[in-house]
């Protein structure tokens, strides 16, 4: 089940469980929509691609919820050094995620 962490890694920025601006890759790293447009991307962590990370059902319409399964108040605050992610980025050559 996604942690649906409280913050955007690079800037800090609060993203609550029903945040639309939300965006994780594959591991979970998550980041607002503006810091993975400044990331191109690319995942600084892993390399893959984000997608919008889904909102988990504030309401109980079935058994299990957001009061069941509450986000994660664990921040993970891990600046991203820009100049070693463009390097990084430059070495990902503008492929899509799907072949990174």
């Amino acid at each position: 089940m996604l942690e649906l962490r409280p913050t955007c890694e690079h800037c800090n920025k609060a993203l609550p469980p029903a945040s639309t601006e939300a965006m994780i890759c594959t591991y979970e790293c998550t980041f607002c929509s503006d810091c993975v447009a400044l990331l191109e991307n690319v995942c600084p962590n892993c390399g893959g691609g984000f997608t919008p990370r889904p909102i988990r059902p504030a309401h109980m319409w079935k058994r299990v919820w957001l009061g069941t399964h509450p986000a994660t108040q664990q921040v993970t605050h891990k600046p991203v050094n820009l100049a070693d992610h463009a390097a990084f980025v430059a070495l990902v050559g503008g492929r899509p995620p799907e072949q990174r």
